[in-house]
């Protein structure tokens, strides 16, 4: 019973759509009616700019290390930790409170790894900022860091229950970047670049 409240207050976190929120409080506006109309920090950064971006990317990552605390907090046992981290990515990847439609996991996640093994997120973001810099695509950087993950991992020695979070938490930045891969394909993926002021002209 412990294990599925987890879940439950772990995933409604996780649900907590901060893009949206943040988008509605600094510019007044709804990151989903522009640019990808994704709620994530990219999105946001590509409509608003910078400093709206950062909160977002700060609280997402909040979300997984909250995740992660609670199923320590509440039954202490490292599978405890992952269904609790699973459970936020979870809620926003499928937000409860946007009809079970969110973003894409990749800060969520990062801050479950920065909980459970913050020996290599270090790597991992560096890894990430590295092909952000020299592609400007941070849907290939995400998936590339992503599937870093179980291998770091693998390669530390980590704990077997550990070792399949990676994997899980792999699958789920792969399925939910699918478009973007298709666009990466075709060339047609768009690159990173700072919102400007025209967003308020389109409103």
């Amino acid at each position: 019973m412990q294990y599925f409240w987890i879940f439950v207050f772990s995933y409604l976190i996780g649900s907590i759509p901060n893009g949206l929120i943040i988008g509605k409080l600094m510019r007044g506006v709804d990151v989903r009616q522009f640019g990808s109309k994704n709620i994530g920090a990219t999105n946001v950064y590509r409509v608003l700019g910078p400093w709206p971006a950062f909160w977002v990317l700060l609280t997402d990552l909040a979300k997984g290390v909250a995740g992660v605390y609670l199923g320590q907090y509440f039954a202490g046992t490292p599978l405890a930790m992952l269904v609790g981290g699973i459970a936020a990515i979870a809620g926003h990847n499928w937000s409860v409170f946007l009809k079970f439609k969110g973003g894409r996991g990749v800060a969520t996640g990062l801050g479950v790894i920065a909980v459970i093994v913050p020996k290599i997120t270090l790597i991992v973001f560096i890894v990430w900022a590295l092909i952000v810099y020299f592609t400007r695509y941070v849907s290939l950087a995400s998936i590339v860091a992503a599937a870093l993950v179980p291998l770091l991992m693998w390669g530390f020695g980590v704990q077997k229950e550990f070792l399949y979070f990676g994997i899980v938490a792999v699958l789920f930045v792969i399925v939910r970047h699918k478009p973007n891969i298709e666009r990466l394909l075709k060339g047609e993926e768009l690159k990173i670049k700072a919102g400007s002021s025209k967003i308020n002209k389109e409103k």
